[in-house]
Order: C-alpha cells, then sequence, then structure tokens
C-alpha cells in the first residue's frame, strides 16, 4: 500500500495544521498501518530531540561585561550600599526559584513524552504485549518477579473495557508495567512506576492526539494514555483507583 499521501501530512498533524477531518482520517489510518505507526513514532522522537535542543539556552558573556561597566560607571549611593545585596539576594532566590519550577515543568514535559512514544511504539508492534489475556487474575500474577512492586487491577464486567494484555516497560531504566485496554476502536495504555522512578511528574491533559491522566497510589504513580475521550479515560483511571 503506497502510503507516501498520509505521511505527506504527518508533520503538519503532530503541529495541529490539519483541519478535523483531515486529523481523523489520518488517526484511523496510522492505528491500522504499522509502516505509517512506525513513521509516527520515527518523527515524534525527531521533534522531541529538536525540541530539547531548542530549550538549552547560552547566555551571551558580554552581557555580564556590559552590566559590570554599567555599574561600575555608577558612584553608589547611600541607599544603594545598604539595599543593593538585600536586594541582590532576593532576586536570586526568585531566579533559583524560577529555574526549578522550569526544570521541573521540563522533567515532567520529557516523561509524558517518553511514554507517548512508548504507547505509539505498542500501537506500531507487531506483538504489543508479552502476556496475552483478558483474565486480571492471569495479567497480575505474570508480573512477579519482573518488577518490583505489585497492582490490583479492576473487574470489567459490564464494562466497555477489555483488558488486552501487559508487558514490562522501562522508564529512565525503571522497570514497570504496561498494561493494554481496549474500549471500542481504540487502545489505551496503563504505565505504573514506582514513583521515585518519575521523580514526582504530574500531568493530566492532551499531548498531540493523546489524552493523558496521572495520579499516586499506594507509592505508585500510574499514568493512562490513548486517543480515547477524556470521558473514557476518566472512567478507567477511576476504576483503577477503586481496583481492591
Amino acid at each position: 500500500m503506497n502510503c507516501e499521501s498520509w505521511t505527506e501530512k504527518l508533520d503538519a498533524y503532530f503541529d495541529g495544521e490539519l483541519s478535523a477531518e483531515e486529523a481523523r482520517a489520518l488517526d484511523a489510518h496510522v492505528r491500522q498501518c504499522r509502516a505509517c505507526t512506525a513513521e509516527s513514532l520515527r518523527r515524534l522522537q525527531l521533534k522531541r530531540a529538536v525540541q530539547t535542543a531548542g530549550q538549552r539556552f547560552v547566555p551571551d558573556p558580554a552581557f555580564r561585561l556590559r552590566i559590570q561597566k554599567s555599574v561600575a560607571a555608577r558612584r553608589p549611593s547611600l541607599w544603594t550600599r545598604r539595599w543593593l545585596p538585600i536586594l541582590a539576594t532576593a532576586c536570586a532566590v526568585i531566579v533559583i526559584a524560577s529555574l526549578l519550577t522550569l526544570k521541573r515543568d521540563r522533567r515532567e514535559q520529557q516523561l509524558v513524552s517518553e511514554l507517548a512514544d512508548l504507547h505509539v511504539a505498542t500501537l506500531a508492534s507487531a506483538n504489543p504485549v508479552d502476556v496475552v489475556s483478558t483474565d486480571r487474575h492471569t495479567v497480575k500474577p505474570w508480573f512477579a518477579g519482573k518488577i518490583p512492586f505489585t497492582f490490583n487491577l479492576p473487574e470489567l464486567k459490564d464494562s466497555p473495557f477489555v483488558l488486552v494484555g501487559g508487558k514490562v516497560s522501562y522508564l529512565d531504566q525503571s522497570p514497570g508495567a504496561e498494561l493494554i485496554f481496549r474500549i471500542r476502536n481504540h487502545q489505551i495504555s496503563v504505565f505504573i512506576f514506582q514513583e521515585r522512578a518519575t521523580q514526582g511528574a504530574q500531568s493530566s491533559g492532551t499531548i498531540l492526539s493523546f489524552q493523558v491522566r496521572s495520579w499516586v497510589l499506594n507509592g505508585l504513580r500510574y499514568f493512562v494514555i490513548g486517543d480515547a475521550s477524556g470521558q473514557d479515560l476518566d472512567k478507567l483511571s477511576e476504576m483503577l483507583k477503586n481496583a481492591g
């Protein structure tokens, strides 16, 4: 099948430049075509690398010199001598707090982007799960000895969700569980890691065309990612939180 006409639209799709109708058509094609899904993953990873490179900031050495000359040219007043150290300290505290907030936000964005890439890779895989079963009592025990924690899965009877199976995934070399659920024509990945492996990242919203939900429960960080509706992700998230 010639997919050139579809892949030509991927960059515009990721940048949100396609019409709603074109985006829906491309979504449907990518879910059915492994070649286009793999190409989507490659372009996502390239965009991540470009974004990371673009966030690096190298200050101009001449800027400090200009400031020093400007300060040296002025004779400090009594007020300046008294209050400048205090103001400088306050400014330093504000700058440090801002940098820490920016670093935390970038870390959160990076984690969610990595998980979105893992979700796309699962969609593109010929064998998306290592344990194939709709029975939670089969899937949960399979992880014993493969990850350093345990978790509970909800009873899906009388719900629109179907458990497809699961596999071990890694985030910053820390092992965790990736569980695959299906609702209608949509596939949802549920990632579970120890909280310390995610460094406190929290996210809820949308990244590219995927909805994201995240929370902490009993020392574990849950991430729910998929292209299903926000209401579907909220319902599955609530079932996972209430799993006994």
